[in-house]
Order: C-alpha cells, then structure tokens, then sequence
C-alpha cells in the first residue's frame, strides 16, 4: 500500500496555519486541483466532506471523516467512501524556527490487486506531487497576505 509523506516550512505560526487547514471547504479556492469540497455534517470535533479533484484530467470523488484536535493542532482523516480501497492520513503543525513545519501525510490502497503494481508507483508520484501542491499553496497563502 504507498504512504506518502510531505513536509514544507512555512513563515508562519501554528495557530495561524491551523484555521486554514480546518476550513477544507476553501482549499478549491486555492488548490488548483481540487474541483469541490463539501461539508455533509459537523459534529463535535469531527467533519463528514465530500471531495471532489481533478488529477490529470480523472475526476476522484471520495467522503471523508476529519477529525480535529485544536489544542494539538492536528487533524486526521480517512475516507469513508470513494473510488479508492483506502485513503487517510492527518496534517501535522510543528513549531520551528522561523514559522511551521506543516506534514501532509496520505496512506492509500488502489483496490485493484491486479494492475495495482503497475499503477501505485504511478499513483504514489501523483499523490506525492498533488500533496506538495496542496503544502505550496497553503504556504504562498499565508506567507503573501498583505
């Protein structure tokens, strides 16, 4: 099963990246990959979203239980649904010197064992590529408010 793992420093604090990574329903607005995100329900500390992205032109669809813990400022997730076998991972927020250390973390299962050795080298490339897109643009984001 391909795991990813991405980290990126970011010029700012914790308590001001964590916001951004909890209101999942505007990463369309600046993740270019990322066709729609929905809110389905809230509850205590957790979230129901339906995902939708564009990777190289296949559209992935998927639902998903996000979990937030706000004082470690950490949030988990895992697919519920989806065209995908498996799909979770969390956001970690690391204080550094200078800002944040912001880890995506995506741990994924195709579903087809057949072609799947074929396909997850493939697929882990995307993820990991979609996965820092998503880190950048967090970053610029934050590091280019007025």
């Amino acid at each position: 099963m391909p795991y990813v793992e991405v980290t990126l420093a970011v010029n700012a604090a914790r308590n001001e990246i964590y916001p951004i990574l909890k209101d999942m329903e505007k990463y369309p607005d600046f993740m270019a990959d990322l066709v729609s995100v929905e809110v389905l329900e809230r509850k205590d500390n957790t979230t129901l979203t339906k995902w939708v992205s564009n990777v190289d032109g296949r559209i992935i669809r998927w639902t998903e239980l996000d979990s937030f813990d706000d004082e470690g400022m950490h949030i988990t997730y895992k697919q519920t649904e989806g065209d995908l076998k498996k799909f979770q991972g969390e956001w970690t927020l690391t204080p550094i010197d200078g800002g944040t250390e912001i880890k995506l973390t995506v741990d994924f299962e195709f579903g087809i064992p057949m072609i799947a050795g074929l396909l997850n080298p493939i697929l882990k490339r995307k993820v990991r590529d979609n996965s820092m897109n998503m880190l950048t643009a967090i970053k610029e984001r934050m590091e280019n408010q007025a």
